[in-house]
């Protein structure tokens, strides 16, 4: 039985794009125009939580920081793609097997190649 996709089948999918998109337009355009738009000195001053503010919010912060949450999202997005196999592991068979084991095999390159580079030692 071949399937064919028709047009129609696709209305409830553009039915819900456009239901939320409606949503996000009328709320952004209740909120700017039921609110209120009283400006005061304190209104617009940054709101530290009770804390005088110091220093520059500029202030430099290390590169290792940024690097650790970077390669963090890259691993988890990596584990992601395990899931669809897990799911159809015993339909993929053996191809599905040394494909997952090469694609680990190349997640775990990355890994090492990240701790000899030391980007995970702090100091």
């Amino acid at each position: 039985m071949e399937s064919s996709f028709l047009p129609s089948d696709y209305f409830p999918i553009i039915l819900q794009f456009i239901a939320a998109l409606g949503f996000v337009g009328v709320t952004m355009l209740a909120t700017h125009f039921i609110g209120p738009k009283r400006k005061t000195k304190d209104k617009l001053e940054n709101f530290e939580c009770g804390i005088e503010q110091q220093g520059d919010a500029r202030s430099p912060i290390s590169i290792k920081y940024f690097l650790v949450a970077i390669l963090f999202v890259l691993f988890d997005v990596e584990v992601i793609f395990m899931y669809p196999w897990a799911v159809n592991f015993r339909e993929m068979g053996m191809q599905g097997l040394m494909e997952m084991f090469v694609f680990i095999g190349l997640l775990l390159a990355g890994f090492v190649y990240v701790i000899k580079k030391g980007a995970l030692d702090w100091e």
